[in-house]
């Protein structure tokens, strides 16, 4: 399966499941930037349930801008709210621990361009779980594509009504079950056991 889609703030769990089920990767980098996706933001489990992450990016002047063009607005601290909400959701999960000095550069550091950003944290996220993913990037934009399966459409939690199976949750009790979040859930409280789990995953 060869399979194109948006690279993402901390992917979710159906992106990753496509991933590590496609053979051959092709990132979208030629599309309009579109708020309110996944582009700048990620969902976790809090201590009081679903948690969404966003980064504030600046605005063009242009009403149309390319995603790869798109820069990240550092002057309202998100890095420091960002780092200390996941402690808060998975300071008592079984990896944090073990993670958490992979991912501090992350929100130590100030990134200009969201698209780099999002192409760091897919490095950092398969280096964590033990897979190497090659891709593609596309070098124009094109509506529909013939040859590849098209999972653009992940990047909008809206549209992606993907659901995994479940596994235990630091809150689980508390609030059920919750779908679909970002990968550092699954790699939080799976560790590596997260690949064999996501190529199981019927997509």
């Amino acid at each position: 399966m060869n399979i194109i889609l948006h690279p993402t703030y901390f992917p979710s769990i159906s992106h990753y499941a496509a991933m590590l089920q496609a053979d051959e990767i092709t990132f979208e980098t030629d599309d309009n930037f579109q708020k309110q996706t996944n582009r700048n933001r990620m969902y976790i489990y809090s201590p009081n349930g679903l948690q969404m992450l966003n980064i504030p990016v600046k605005h063009s002047k242009n009403e149309r801008q390319k995603f790869k063009d798109v820069r990240i607005e550092n002057a309202f601290g998100w890095q420091k709210n960002h780092f200390k909400s996941l402690e808060a959701a998975y300071r008592t999960s079984p990896f944090f621990e073990f993670f958490e000095d992979d991912f501090r550069p992350i929100f130590e550091n100030k990134h200009e361009f969201m698209m780099d950003l999002n192409f760091q944290i897919f490095d950092i996220i398969n280096d964590c779980i033990g897979v190497n993913l090659p891709f593609t990037k596309t070098e124009e934009y094109f509506h529909e594509v013939d040859d590849k399966t098209d999972f653009r459409h992940l990047v909008n939690g809206k549209k992606d009504s993907f659901t995994n199976e479940s596994y235990t949750q630091v809150f689980g009790e508390k609030h059920g079950f919750l779908p679909n979040l970002s990968i550092l859930d699954l790699l939080f409280n799976e560790g590596r056991h997260a690949v064999e789990y996501l190529k199981n995953q019927k997509l």
